[in-house]
């Protein structure tokens, strides 16, 4: 059954709130469902089964760093519709999402607790990382947390973060890592690849007249990887179920004398012509700086050398593939 989606209190109460469902959760903003937030779900999935209850995520829209210090605030590594649906594949039940506003942010942390986790989520079990915060001020942390549950009867279970290669996987590395261009790092942390979606934007015509067609992403998310090309794969909305291997340019193609920041992808073996419709770009490998030719034959020169690089990438990436499916600890890196 697909996760339901709850906006509101009242919302979760209507649905939820007669007879009260017990509830397993987990609060956050899952920013990128990382290996980390994946942990902590897949313990709130095992727990709700084992008691019968709800398993649930708690998590704000907008982020709370846009509304309490916006010009601070992090670039999104996803989109809100991004991020639930990729927490529908973990087996939650359900996700509140609570709109963010300046008198959410006022509840002091006592109460938060006692308005949402009790009175309307009846919460069973909670579980947080180690440095979850909660309340006005963040004032609340995992020691409150614990001992306002022991008040109220539900218990609370602390997920160690994860550490990949000696890299505490957070939110905050990934968009380092994606701003560098490190790709391949990220969808280490991640535990998939970066993903660009959006809708697809008419383009001049000059690059499927002069050098090669491609498709124009007009991305959701604030977060882009640095400029450069890169081996990519691509959803087509118009195409379901199907992935195009790809090379994909983020940059202001210097070669046209281009000013604006553009995402443009070049599909394999495909030549239809497509106008509209969502896109969707995981990102693999990054090939190259973006940089300026002298002229479309030049640059035509160099996208045949990005493909057949791109190609290679791939090929290792099916063999990386094919042997995790036989022999899941054994698999070698493609990157």
């Amino acid at each position: 059954m697909p996760m339901q989606l709850l906006h509101s209190l009242a919302e979760w109460a209507a649905r939820f709130g007669s007879p009260p469902r017990p509830t397993v959760l987990t609060i956050g903003n899952f920013d990128g469902l990382h290996l980390g937030h994946q942990r902590i779900i897949r313990r709130v999935v095992e727990q709700a089964r084992a008691l019968g209850a709800l398993a649930a995520v708690v998590t704000f829209d907008p982020h709370p760093l846009k509304v309490l210090r916006p010009d601070g605030a992090p670039p999104l590594i996803a989109s809100l519709p991004q991020r639930l649906l990729d927490l529908d594949q973990l087996g939650l039940d359900a996700a509140l999402i609570l709109p963010f506003d300046l008198e959410l942010s006022r509840l002091p942390p006592a109460d938060f607790v006692q308005q949402i986790l009790v009175e309307h989520l009846h919460a069973r079990a909670v579980f947080v990382g180690e440095n979850f915060r909660f309340g006005h001020h963040q004032a609340g942390d995992v020691r409150l947390l614990m001992e306002i549950a022991q008040a109220r009867g539900f218990t609370v279970t602390i997920i160690p973060p994860v550490i990949c290669r000696g890299e505490i996987v957070s939110s905050t590395a990934i968009r380092d890592t994606v701003r560098a261009g490190e790709i391949g790092r990220a969808a280490r942390l991640l535990g998939h690849p970066f993903r660009l979606t959006g809708e697809i934007r008419p383009g001049s015509g000059t690059g499927r007249r002069a050098v090669v067609p491609t498709l124009n992403l007009a991305p959701d998310q604030e977060l882009l990887p640095r400029s450069g090309v890169y081996a990519t794969e691509t959803r087509l909305e118009s195409h379901p179920g199907r992935v195009f291997r790809s090379v994909t340019n983020v940059g202001t193609r210097p070669t046209f004398d281009g000013t604006r920041l553009s995402v443009e992808t070049y599909l394999f073996d495909f030549s239809e012509e497509i106008a509209s419709g969502r896109m969707a770009i995981d990102f693999w490998l990054r090939l190259r700086e973006e940089r300026k030719f002298n002229g479309p034959g030049e640059l035509q020169a160099q996208i045949r050398s990005d493909i057949a690089r791109a190609r290679s990438f791939f090929r290792r990436l099916d063999h990386a593939r094919a042997v995790l499916r036989s022999h899941p600890r054994h698999a070698p890196e493609p990157f």
